[in-house]
């Protein structure tokens, strides 16, 4: 949250923008590699954008080669102006935080977390270095939207590269 913002501070319930008095759309953080991008990524940000003021968490291209043991086809600098030319994202920072997402997700100060439908047969709250509580305890919802099938970057780049 900005400084020109304070929670609670609306009769809506949302963050009060101190400046002009109006009050100021939910935060929504999502994040990731996003390295090739595609229409299952635009259906991902305009779900979120449905939510409020959309910030993306783009991984860093030397934590991509730790996490998935190969760089990025995009590099991050390509990646980040893409994601911004994408009318649904307000925002895009780093996740310098690499495996632990906690500090940038701190950073955002978001009131929910948004993510494809398909992390609920994984294990999200590991990947994220998370729990539930934790989330409690920040007033960060989870919400998962559909997962667009047929189609990922990871595919993508198995086609190309083959």
């Amino acid at each position: 949250m900005s400084m020109n913002q304070s929670k609670g501070g609306a009769e809506s319930g949302l963050p009060l923008d101190v400046s002009t008095g109006a009050s100021a759309p939910p935060t929504v953080y999502t994040g990731g590699t996003f390295d090739i991008f595609h229409v299952g990524h635009v259906r991902l940000f305009k779900q979120c954008k449905k939510l409020g003021r959309v910030v993306v968490a783009l991984n860093t291209d030397e934590f991509i080669e730790r996490y998935k043991g190969e760089h990025p086809i995009v590099p991050f600098w390509a990646r980040k102006e893409t994601l911004l030319s994408c009318k649904y994202v307000d925002e895009v920072i780093t996740n310098e935080s690499g495996e632990d997402s906690k500090p940038t997700i701190l950073e955002v100060e978001p009131d929910f977390i948004v993510i494809g439908s398909d992390w609920k047969e994984r294990d999200y709250f590991s990947q994220m270095n998370f729990t539930q509580e934790w989330l409690n305890e920040h007033g960060i919802q989870l919400i998962y939207v559909p997962y667009t099938v047929g189609i990922s970057s990871s595919q993508l780049r198995k086609y190309i590269c083959d």
